[in-house]
């Protein structure tokens, strides 16, 4: 896995500067002088994108919802969000990292579940936008055949992955394979230990499902006002840009950008696909291929300012001293150290 990841990210930043030398740098920096103070307003839509998310993070919890409060929850998510946008890790350490630091709070297992319902609510927000807006999207962009072609099979493959996921929870699963090879006493004492903290996860989220699918549906709700703000965030770019576009030509760019988003997620960084992809969506309603990778470098910006945010809150959340339970955050078996 950490060859695959070395790997995309290698061809990411191959593929970057690609970019660069096509574009040419002299030309980017012309349309980014031109955007100015004008990415300001990018930063602060994807500060409320990053609220929404929390909001939806929030319905995910067990326990009652009070006991911890937003704004310490925004911070422990920023520090997640830090993790997974500065390190080649595949959106994974960052969920590890809001995991442990909510066990300060939650229980272990409440923590861990939390994190995996979240995941799989804003995966399915996403989905449903992308579903809900592949229809208009054919009708207004033309696109080769072959890129169409492998839109909707990756799409169909990231689908997939996702129910499984879902199902998986639902029936409380995730840790069935662990349990299988326990019960023919493979990979020792360690494995039995892991077995065992799976399985309390898997009861804790098959409680969840069982008795608040209304709070998945808000999450995901959430999520989705959360996905649906990038619309904001082209909007904005465009009208600072003295492009003119039309509502429709705004929201095609906006579900073209959702659209590559959805299928890169496991490129480290998201190196090279962002830039490429927001090139492929403002090429599509019109615009020049400079534009387009002025938008992706000045979303880069806005995702690296909250990023900065999130690692500063992540220094002060873990040296903030013990917590009411110990310095030694146990996981029920799980250990972490926030």
């Amino acid at each position: 896995m950490k060859k695959l990841q070395l790997l995309l990210l290698v061809l990411g930043l191959a593929f970057l500067a690609y970019l660069l030398w096509k574009l040419g740098p002299g030309e980017l920096w012309r349309q980014l002088r031109v955007l100015g103070w004008g990415v300001v307003p990018l930063v602060l839509a994807e500060g409320i994108a990053n609220v929404a998310h929390t909001i939806g993070w929030r319905f995910c919890l067990g326990g009652p919802r009070g006991s911890i409060s937003f704004r310490l929850l925004f911070r422990i998510a920023m520090a997640g969000y830090a993790i997974n946008f500065l390190t080649p890790s595949g959106s994974v350490g960052g969920e590890v990292t809001k995991a442990a630091l909510l066990t300060s709070h939650r229980r272990g297992r409440e923590a861990v579940s939390s994190v995996l319902v979240d995941k799989l609510s804003l995966a399915l927000a996403h989905l449903i936008l992308l579903a809900l807006g592949s229809a208009f999207l054919v009708s207004r962009v033309n696109l080769p055949p072959a890129l169409w072609a492998a839109l909707l099979l990756s799409g169909a493959a990231v689908t997939s992955g996702i129910i499984l996921f879902m199902l998986l929870q639902k029936h409380g699963k995730l840790g069935a394979v662990l349990r299988w090879m326990v019960a023919r006493n493979l990979g020792g004492q360690i494995l039995h230990k892991a077995a065992q903290d799976l399985s309390k996860v898997d009861e804790t989220l098959k409680v969840f499902y069982q008795g608040r699918r209304r709070s998945l549906v808000f999450a995901t709700l959430w999520h989705f006002v959360g996905h649906a703000l990038g619309l904001l965030q082209m909007w904005f770019f465009l009208l600072i840009m003295k492009q003119p576009a039309s509502l429709g030509a705004v929201v095609t760019a906006a579900l073209l950008c959702l659209w590559f988003d959805f299928l890169t997620f496991a490129v480290p960084l998201n190196l090279g696909a962002l830039e490429g992809s927001r090139v492929v969506a403002l090429k599509a309603i019109g615009c020049g291929a400079v534009t387009g990778m002025a938008y992706g470098v000045a979303q880069r910006i806005a995702q690296t300012f909250w990023a900065l945010f999130g690692l500063l809150n992540h220094f002060l959340l873990v040296h903030r001293g013990p917590s009411p339970k110990g310095a030694d955050v146990s996981f029920d078996g799980l250990h972490a150290r926030p």
